[in-house]
């Protein structure tokens, strides 16, 4: 096929090349055919743009829509990315393991080498005369044996000759120490331990007000547990309160006829609080000691662990004020106080949620403080002598991974400059720090035995999943896994991260926008909110930290914008503690200023915004409505604190001082003394089982709005605790995302 052009001249004549028409003679005949010629190659063009708007259509067409069921249900399950379950290195090797749908073992290696299921579930069974679904709380002993156990089983099989041994507590909160064969459960409130057949009864309270080996303080001060093994197992620390001074709350329980009260413990701000001790058993003697605050009897006690010789047992003090703490070293044996290790001290609260970290037989040991305003490592020894300030980074440190088998490296997360990341550093003793992940974005990382490599699963706003194994140096060698966007087939609207200025400070924000976005209309806004202390909604994530309710929303046409203000984590103690005897003014400064950036937008409709959270998100939603009427068209708020007078001593007094100590902050905050204010529509929802925020909180707000004549709504779920978890999620946000819709007009 010869290839011409054509040429118009300036008298509309035209010349071509090659001359592939002989029989047309003039420039008449050229015209006519030229003309006929565009039309032909128009309805061409026209039948070919036709065709693509069609397709254009049919994929639209075929693109699934979420439902908002399946965007609340299946997000962690049909929608999650793929992903390397349960990974675990074999110590002393340069093999590791991993579940396949958590009912097969599977061994690989870091060479290349496939990957081969080593054992299932059933078989285990069948070895152990148990009944486990799956591998539950997997983890390897040595070269040749492994654990597993569901809360009730203990499971210990031997992968070299085929053979398990098996223990069953009947209790709960058990923990066992392997070197010792023993584990330590409770019943009820005492602590009791299973050892060489035995069942011995550690506590014997018949008081049901003195509660041992469960979590205290309401878990405040990262406190999580209450049993505590020493390395080699020879002495088991644990928790004991004494709440015979803590008032009884009466939580309904409706599932009897006629209901019944069911009496919790909630101490409340300003309130007497729970009377803290620390026990230790000591397994050879039988004997039992007990240490109490060195201080007031309401002081909290926390972040207990164990030197690594077993001599001492170390507890952080800490005053019921929040801002003074002791580091206390203790005799295992007798329980005598030894020494203070060190103090700090801040006018507003210290806030210890680490335990000291001992790294070797010396009993040189890790402190993570927040002393220089960003959480750093910090380097002591037995003594109380700071040998090294081993970070100096102006990023928080998130937490420890573990250290070198000698001790002197160790391997942490933190923000790293931006605080939506996790990344992974690890540190020598002598202060040099090297950075793991080059990734940005959310690691998690499993170091070999030998530090030679480590396992990383990571992911990003636009990373699904990635899974490899890396060498110490950081470099991939193998990759497991690249995990793929589930919802790849369904109308997804675009998320956008990024940082926006809020009140002269760089604070992140997410946009959830629709998939059909046009910057030509005029959208309503849904923005979302927390804004409470040790919370961040913003992450460099897939998902970045959201909610897939989220997108369904959007797909109805809606911006959903969440922005994380100061008090919000990872960001340094004083983005943190402003906060500080007024909560919810800085936030809700942070969060209108935040909306006003948003409202300059084009297609932003200023006069449709809504609002909805839940807890400190539902006192915030309810907060901003009241505040700022004018603004918010509608809220929803979901377990909301409205008054800090009714909330726990542990995290309310940190924040606000006593009531007696700070009289105008509480009155400030009271959400009752705002209801006069409401001009837009707001649905109040609790669970009537809430041990978190009691409904109190919401029954009292409600009667505040009768009482002034002002009409609100209120959903209760009956018999749910602080958060609406399974089926009846999916009715809930159906409430929430419907009022919204409904009256955002």
């Amino acid at each position: 096929m010869k290839v011409f052009y054509i040429v118009f001249h300036k008298d509309h004549s035209i010349s071509g090349y090659p001359r592939i028409f002989p029989s047309i003679q003039n420039q008449d005949e050229i015209y006519s055919f030229t003309l006929y010629l565009s039309k032909i190659i128009f309805k061409i063009m026209r039948i070919r743009w036709t065709i693509a708007f069609l397709l254009l259509s049919f994929v639209s067409f075929s693109q699934k829509t979420l439902t908002l069921s399946d965007a609340v249900l299946q997000q962690y399950r049909n929608f999650y990315p793929e992903h390397v379950a349960g990974f675990s290195w074999i110590p002393g090797t340069t093999e590791y393991t991993y579940l396949d749908q958590y009912t097969k073992l599977v061994k690989g290696t870091v060479g290349k080498e496939e990957a081969t299921t080593i054992l299932e579930i059933q078989q285990l069974n069948e070895k152990a005369g148990v009944s486990m679904s799956y591998f539950a709380g997997f983890s390897w002993l040595s070269k040749t044996e492994f654990t597993v156990t569901d809360g009730q089983n203990f499971v210990l099989y031997n992968v070299q000759d085929n053979t398990a041994k098996s223990w069953l507590v009947e209790g709960e909160n058990a923990l066992m120490n392997w070197n010792k064969k023993a584990v330590a459960y409770t019943k009820e409130n005492n602590v009791h331990l299973k050892f060489n057949g035995q069942d011995i009864a550690v506590t014997n309270h018949t008081s049901k007000e003195v509660v041992s080996g469960q979590a205290i303080a309401r878990s405040e001060f990262g406190i999580s547990g209450g049993l505590f093994w020493s390395e080699s197992g020879n002495f088991l620390a644990f928790y004991e309160k004494d709440e015979s001074e803590v008032h009884n709350y009466p939580l309904l329980d409706i599932t009897k006829t006629p209901g019944e009260l069911n009496p919790i413990k909630y101490p409340m701000a300003g309130q007497k609080s729970e009377k803290p001790a620390v026990g230790i058993f000591d397994l050879s003697t039988k004997k039992l000691v007990y240490i109490h605050p060195k201080g007031d009897k309401d002081d909290y006690l926390t972040n207990v662990a164990f030197s690594k010789d077993e001599k001492y047992l170390a507890i952080a003090e800490l005053n019921r004020d929040q801002n003074h703490l002791w580091l206390n070293l203790y005799d295992v044996k007798t329980g005598a106080f030894v020494r203070t290790l060190f103090e700090e001290q801040h006018e507003k609260w210290v806030e210890p949620e680490f335990p000291p970290y001992f790294l070797n037989e010396a009993n040189d040991f890790a402190w993570i403080s927040e002393r220089n305003g960003f959480q750093n490592l910090y380097l002591y020894d037995i003594n109380g002598k700071l040998k090294k300030q081993l970070t100096n980074n102006s990023f928080p440190l998130k937490s420890i991974v573990n250290t070198s088998p000698k001790g002197d490296m160790i391997y942490f997360t933190a923000t790293g400059p931006k605080a939506i990341n996790t990344l992974v550093y690890k540190v020598d003793l002598k202060g040099k720090q090297t950075l793991l992940t080059a990734q940005e974005g959310t690691h998690d990382v499993i170091i070999s035995g030998d530090g030679n490599y480590f396992f990383d699963q990571y992911s990003s706003v636009t990373i699904p999943n990635i899974a490899a194994v890396f060498d110490k140096n950081g470099k991939e060698i193998k990759r497991l896994v690249t995990g793929t966007n589930k919802l790849s087939d369904y109308k997804i609207g675009k998320t956008v991260v990024q940082t926006i200025p809020v009140n002269g400070i760089e604070e992140y924000a997410r946009i959830i926008y629709p998939s059909d976005f046009d910057s030509t209309k005029k959208y309503p806004v849904l923005v979302y909110v927390y804004g409470g202390p040790h919370a961040q909604m913003i992450t460099n994530s897939w998902y970045a930290g959201s909610s897939l309710w989220m997108n369904w929303m959007a797909e109805q046409g809606y911006i959903i914008f969440t922005v994380d203000n100061r008090g919000s984590a990872n960001r340094g103690f004083a983005f943190e503690n402003i906060i500080h005897r007024e909560l919810g003014k800085y936030e809700m400064e942070d969060q209108t200023a935040a909306l006003e950036w948003l409202k300059q937008k084009p297609y932003i409709d200023g006069n449709r915004i809504a609002v909805h959270g839940w807890s400190f998100g539902g006192f915030m939603t309810t907060n901003l409505l009241l505040t700022y009427p004018d603004l918010f068209k509608v809220g929803v708020a979901g377990g909301p604190v409205t008054d800090w007078n009714l909330y726990e001593v542990m995290y309310g007094e940190r924040y606000m001082d006593r009531p007696d100590e700070n009289p105008e902050g509480y009155k400030n905050t009271m959400l009752s003394n705002k209801v006069k204010n409401i001009k837009g529509k707001l649905l109040l929802i609790h669970g009537t089982a809430d041990d978190v925020v009691v409904m109190q909180h919401n029954l009292s707000l409600v009667k505040a709005f009768v009482e002034a004549g002002k009409q609100v709504d209120f959903f209760p779920y009956p018999m749910h605790p602080h958060n609406v978890r399974g089926k009846d999620r999916v009715h809930l946000m159906e409430k929430v995302l419907n009022y919204i819709l409904e009256y955002n007009k």
